[in-house]
């Protein structure tokens, strides 16, 4: 008889905090070109500093995280619901930048970094759900 050695599934919580460690690089990176590009990130008459840019996207991810977690204790469809609100907070975070960038250029930037976190936050965390 022989035995078949599975490999380790990763755990969980440390693929969850990988994602919200590249959404929150790829919004560095955007960040950082739109900066040396010389563009002004200015919304609703605030810069819009890189450790805002930092804090806001760990903590969305966190939060993403968490309504995953519940949902996922409280239904059997949690990838399908959490993806859905997701979707719509994203949609709706657009607004933030759309309406309150005060250059053509810090609108693209900033709706980029929303785009960006918002893609590989919605991806990662999704492929993560318990099915």
């Amino acid at each position: 008889m022989t035995t078949t050695l599975k490999p380790k599934a990763r755990p969980v919580a440390r693929t969850r905090a990988v994602v919200i460690l590249v959404a929150t690089a790829a919004t560095c990176a955007i960040w950082a070109v739109a900066r040396g590009l010389g563009t002004d990130l200015t919304a609703n008459e605030r810069a819009v500093a890189l450790p805002a840019v930092i804090l806001t996207t760990v903590l969305v991810g966190l939060a993403a995280w968490a309504l995953l977690a519940i949902l996922e204790r409280a239904t059997r469809h949690a990838a399908t619901a959490w993806t859905c609100v997701a979707a719509v907070v994203l949609v709706l975070s657009l607004a933030g930048p759309v309406g309150g960038a005060e250059t053509t250029g810090g609108t693209v930037a900033l709706a980029a970094m929303h785009l960006a976190a918002g893609a590989v936050l919605i991806l990662g965390l999704r492929r993560t759900a318990r099915r």
